[in-house]
């Protein structure tokens, strides 16, 4: 798969970003500090558990068209715990010559833990994306994220996508990726991903999960783990992941 130099995104200051900041208090009570929807997307609180606090990211719009730039800000204070979920996917649709962008920034405090339980990215044919995630863990912190991203829907060839994401721990960089998907002549090349469209993954920052060795793990500079599946369709992909991220997520 096509890895070039990262390309710095644009600063999380589009109107309208989803901000979710959680933190714990004296008590060791976890407390959402601010909760606000954005144009895309809303949190929603669901009920607590012990384990920190849950919060579904629910889709206000049907999802990407062209000219959209959807902006997502999340802050885990020190200690904290919070496990997203989406109860949907995002579809990118076709933006008829014309761009969209999404892009996230992630910071967790010392001993901050975040697991994200992501549903699929679908990038229409005509669509052309450009998605962006920077993480900042300290030292301590951890973060566990399911991510798939699928080129095209039932029956399309899938339109343009550059996924770039930088991880850093404890100040040193832990993860740097650009998958630059946009040329389809290209990235269906043998060796690359062929007549595949769904790429999935399970990432583990902050912390080296154990449990027995996968055959497509990757191990990353530092404290994590990576396990990243390619298919032609989206189930057989989730099947497999989800073994992964019960597993991890027990670790």
């Amino acid at each position: 798969m096509p890895v070039t130099a990262p390309v710095t995104g644009p600063e999380d200051g589009a109107a309208d970003p989803t901000v979710v900041a959680v933190e714990r208090d004296a008590a060791g009570r976890h407390l959402a500090r601010e909760l606000s929807p954005g144009a895309f997307l809303a949190p929603r609180p669901l009920r607590p558990g012990p384990d920190g606090l849950h919060i579904a990211l629910v889709g206000t719009r049907a999802g990407l068209l062209a000219g959209d730039t959807l902006t997502l800000r999340l802050t885990v204070g020190p200690g904290a715990r919070l496990h997203l979920v989406e109860p949907a996917g995002l579809v990118a649709y076709d933006h008829r010559g014309s761009t969209s962008a999404w892009h996230a920034r992630v910071d967790i405090a010392e001993g901050g833990e975040l697991t994200w339980d992501a549903k699929p990215f679908v990038v229409s044919s005509g669509a052309d994306v450009r998605r962006t995630m920077d993480i900042t863990l300290a030292a301590g912190a951890r973060m566990l994220w399911r991510d798939t991203l699928v080129l095209g829907r039932s029956g399309e060839r899938g339109g343009s996508v550059r996924a770039t994401t930088r991880a850093t721990y404890d100040g040193q960089d832990l993860l740097v990726e650009d998958l630059d998907l946009r040329a389809p002549d290209i990235r269906e090349l043998p060796g690359i991903l062929g007549a595949h469209r769904v790429i999935g993954s399970v990432t583990a920052l902050g912390a080296t999960p154990g449990g027995p060795p996968h055959p497509y793990r990757t191990d990353l500079a530092g404290p994590g783990a990576q396990v990243r599946l390619l298919d032609t369709v989206v189930p057989a992909v989730d099947a497999e992941l989800t073994g992964v991220w019960e597993e991890w997520r027990r670790a």
